[in-house]
């Protein structure tokens, strides 16, 4: 299962969503002191190395953004970014560079005994790394090298890969695929791989290996490491580079000027029913919070632990009433994606509620209006919830299967409202001790987000002991599965 957000991670303060992507808001050093608490729990967790060119390839790709917003880490990998957050009024402490990060992890992990695998790179290249990594660190433990033949993703031999990952049983996995190749690799596979930390490293085996040469401090620190880049690999970068300052430039002006500051009003403590109390006894499972007039970074120091308790103990999810918003900055949106990502790491539903046109405003730009579920008013809001679990009938049959029926796209787009769906059919079975079929002899499309669903409601399903089933596979999943290797989830 998904390990809950790690409550282990120290952090310098409330993280922060910069054009949709969500930062931690953490330092080198409790980067480190994360990823081994991590190792420490035996359970796979992910992290993202997030730069410039990474987040404006997220605001048009909307399986990346959702992939970030699960994963266990994302840290800031480029100074342009940490000035953005400076301008969008919560600075992040520091760049967190994954060229900088893996030579530290293999020196920890050389002191602490733990192992590596690294995935990814040309074969001549991961080969040449390997050796001068022995060579800095005699005693590290190389758990594998593999550097599969450059394939589109969904060609990939996945199966076989994470097998091999999984048995040499690596602390460390680094992949190097390329953003963003790696971090949907990484979501799909992490998993089936096993390693309780994988991170995408993307250049950093290039690094190690001395194949490409890192700019000098100066530069590194004075956020022009892309224009050394830009000067050793011209052809292959210019057009990348160009495309990122326009997108990032033009989108990261319009989230400051939506998320500007101005007189800040005296503000109320946060309204948060206690259970017993309600007018509305429907609301016994259903945490209901009201979202302040300014959810600012001051405001979210008040109130993010507050909010992020009230999850605790709530059988169904949250509600936050959104009717008196009217200002929401970065890290407003970044406490909201912190709430959306545990909702959705413990099966739990969060929704929006009667949320203003300025707020609607700011989620469309950046793009997380598809992200968080919304209804036009907290009645609606609760409906939606608690229909979406509702228990059995009186009367109805317990020992048949309950059905259901998924048409059309099934992808990245669609995978929130199918889990939520899903989800409280799953929770029907629980109560009715029944079997699960979703047919499948309607879907016309099914991508990576798709199969990614699939295998989550499997491991969901698993750990209710619930037996799941998905029948009646038309052409295209069947396809759509075998070129990924993820046949075993028609399986019964």
């Amino acid at each position: 299962m998904h390990t809950t957000e790690a409550a282990f991670t120290p952090r310098s303060g409330p993280s922060l969503s910069i054009l949709g992507v969500p930062f931690d808001n953490v330092t080198t050093s409790q980067t480190l002191e994360t990823i081994s608490s991590m190792i420490a729990s035996r359970k796979p967790h992910y992290i993202a190395t997030a730069n410039v060119d990474f987040t404006a390839l997220a605001m048009y790709d909307e399986e990346l953004r959702r992939i970030l917003l699960d994963a266990h880490l994302v840290v800031c990998d480029g100074m342009p970014l940490v000035w953005a957050s400076r301008w969008l009024g919560n600075a992040l402490p520091e760049r967190v560079a994954g060229s900088d990060l893996v030579p530290k992890l293999l020196a920890i992990a050389e002191e602490k005994n733990w192992s590596v695998f690294f995935l990814g790179g040309k074969k001549e290249v991961a080969a040449k790394a390997v050796q001068k990594v022995q060579e800095r660190h005699p005693k590290l433990r190389i758990a594998g090298v593999l550097s599969p033949p450059f394939k589109p993703l969904h060609e990939m031999d996945h199966a076989t890969i994470c097998a091999l990952i999984h048995s040499a049983d690596p602390d460390l996995l680094f992949v190097s695929f390329g953003c963003p190749k790696q971090e949907k690799w990484i979501a799909m596979n992490y998993k089936r791989a096993g390693a309780p930390v994988t991170i995408g490293v993307g250049a950093a085996i290039d690094f190690l290996a001395g194949h490409l040469q890192r700019a000098p401090l100066w530069m590194q620190t004075t956020g022009l490491e892309w224009l050394f880049r830009l000067l050793h690999e011209p052809r292959r970068l210019f057009k990348r580079y160009a495309t990122d300052f326009v997108v990032f430039g033009f989108t990261i002006v319009k989230q400051w000027w939506l998320t500007r500051g101005g007189k800040r009003a005296t503000l109320a403590a946060p309204h948060i029913p206690t259970p017993g109390k309600t007018q509305d006894v429907r609301l016994s499972s259903v945490a209901e919070l009201f979202c302040p007039e300014r959810l600012d970074a001051t405001e979210v120091r008040v109130i993010e632990q507050v909010w992020m308790n009230s999850l605790e103990g709530q059988e169904e999810g949250v509600i936050i009433d959104c009717s008196g918003a009217q200002f929401i900055d970065s890290t407003g949106l970044g406490l909201l994606m912190r709430m959306q990502k545990r909702c959705r790491q413990s099966g739990k539903h969060l929704l929006l509620a009667a949320a203003s046109s300025a707020v609607l405003k700011l989620l469309q730009m950046t793009r997380l209006n598809t992200i968080f579920t919304q209804a036009a008013s907290r009645e609606e809001a609760l409906n939606k919830i608690l229909n979406s679990s509702a228990p059995p009938s009186p009367g109805s049959a317990r020992a048949e299967p309950l059905l259901l029926d998924w048409s059309g796209a099934v992808t990245t787009t669609s995978a929130d409202g199918l889990w939520r769906g899903a989800l409280g059919v799953l929770q029907n079975a629980a109560d009715a001790r029944s079997p699960v079929f979703i047919d499948l002899r309607k879907v016309q499309m099914m991508d990576s987000g798709g199969m990614g669903l699939m295998a989550r409601l499997k491991d969901h399903a698993t750990s209710r002991q619930i037996l799941l089933r998905f029948t009646n596979a038309s052409p295209v999943v069947h396809e759509s599965l075998r070129h990924e290797q993820m046949e075993h989830l028609l399986a019964a």
